[in-house]
């Protein structure tokens, strides 16, 4: 548009001195209209050269948006944010990202706070449809791309109760998706399970391979994510979930253990009757029943627990569960066994907090532990009302 704009204002002049010359040589008579038409071409080519020096150019046609707010969360010494920055390029071209920066949006000047670029930044990033092209920070015309953010604050620092951030490119940049940071109430439950030597498989983390923290799914229209801050609990001997043949069931230890209520609550939905699976991973998963929306999370509870937050136990054992929709159940109280039914390689107990009775429709909500030990290289530590990360090895007491 710049080089065809240009060339017409250049032609304009070109057209006015002809005119003159012309005129001048008694070769032509200018009219008014052919003069004042010229005059006012000029005009504008002046006022375009001084809009070009004084102004900046177009925005960067870049939408940033964040669909759920997050809300912080305690856990091993510091406090973390987890949610997803949408980003759609309105332009025709591809853009390159160079770096993202989150901004404490609190005061009158925004501060950065984070910044990610190079792998860093290659690590958050998702694109949509298959629509990256030459490298993953590029973001195709009409393409887009979810940033998974994962901001992450000493025990002392204050987290800001706004954000805002801000988007560079080779050449322009780009502020905006100012979003809270307490978006719901952070509740303090009980534990799912009892006893020692629970690993905390995929539990909150950023890693790309974290098939709950990228579990975007589409219902009604919207991309949520159900289980952002979900936990598969399995429960090991000696580093290992299972003894004896790997096909078996009853060879892992966390097959048949009680998964007990995480607050005084109202059952809400109720899933019983699913056969177990023969456990494998990869090639070796056959599912013994079609995995569908109504079998995804197999034998399973869903627990009201208040303040629009719903708690879901997936996977238990066909016939174990000792509940039925509208009991009224209390914190501790043993509700089923775990199992190995719907979307299950191996026996775990799936748990996630979310803000939906429906599942996988909702938006995963983060919730804090009353209290634990973490094993560490210096043995068992107790930690007070947070949140267990990926891979920790937990032990709950009875």
């Amino acid at each position: 548009m710049e080089n065809c704009r240009d060339s017409k204002l250049v032609g304009a002049r070109r057209v006015l001195r002809v005119l003159m010359v012309h005129s001048a040589t008694g070769g032509c008579i200018l009219t008014r209209q052919s003069v004042v038409f010229a005059v006012s071409l000029c005009f504008a080519i002046g006022l375009l050269h001084q809009a070009r020096s004084e102004n900046s150019p177009m925005p960067l046609q870049l939408e940033m948006r964040v669909p759920f707010e997050p809300t912080a969360f305690p856990s091993a010494e510091g406090t973390y944010l987890a949610y997803e920055l949408h980003l759609t390029n309105f332009t025709g071209n591809p853009l390159t990202l160079s770096s993202i920066e989150v901004l404490d949006a609190d005061g009158a000047a925004p501060k950065p706070i984070a910044a990610f670029e190079g792998e860093r930044l290659d690590g958050l990033l998702q694109p949509l449809g298959g629509q990256a092209n030459g490298t993953s920070r590029q973001i195709a015309g009409g393409g887009s791309v979810v940033v998974f953010m994962w901001v992450v604050f000493q025990p002392e620092a204050q987290v800001p109760k706004q954000l805002r951030h801000r988007i560079l490119t080779a050449d322009s940049s780009v502020e905006g998706a100012v979003i809270g940071t307490h978006q719901t109430e952070l509740k303090t439950l009980s534990s799912p399970v009892q006893g020692s030597d629970w690993v905390a498989s995929d539990a909150p983390s950023n890693d790309a391979d974290n098939h709950h923290r990228r579990g975007i799914f589409v219902y009604d229209g919207r991309a949520v994510i159900s289980r952002r801050y979900a936990i598969d609990w399995m429960q090991v001997e000696n580093g290992a979930s299972f003894s004896g043949d790997v096909r078996d069931k009853r060879a892992y230890y966390s097959y048949g253990k009680p998964v007990v209520a995480v607050a005084d609550a109202t059952v809400v939905t109720a899933r019983d009757g699913l056969p177990d699976n023969v456990p494998g991973h990869n090639d070796q998963f056959h599912p013994a029943v079609p995995i569908t929306m109504d079998t995804v999370g197999g034998n399973s509870i869903t627990l009201d627990i208040g303040g629009r937050q719903f708690a879901y136990y997936f996977h238990l054992q066909p016939g174990s569960l000792r509940v039925k929709v509208g009991d009224h159940v209390k914190k501790g109280q043993i509700m089923a066994l775990i199992g190995a039914s719907g979307d299950a390689r191996e026996p775990h107990l799936h748990f996630e907090i979310a803000n939906s009775p429906k599942a996988l429709a909702g938006e995963g909500l983060p919730y804090v532990i009353d209290h634990y030990r973490v094993k560490s290289e210096k043995g068992w530590e107790n930690r007070t009302r947070e949140l267990p990360l990926k891979d920790m090895v937990i032990d709950f007491g009875k």
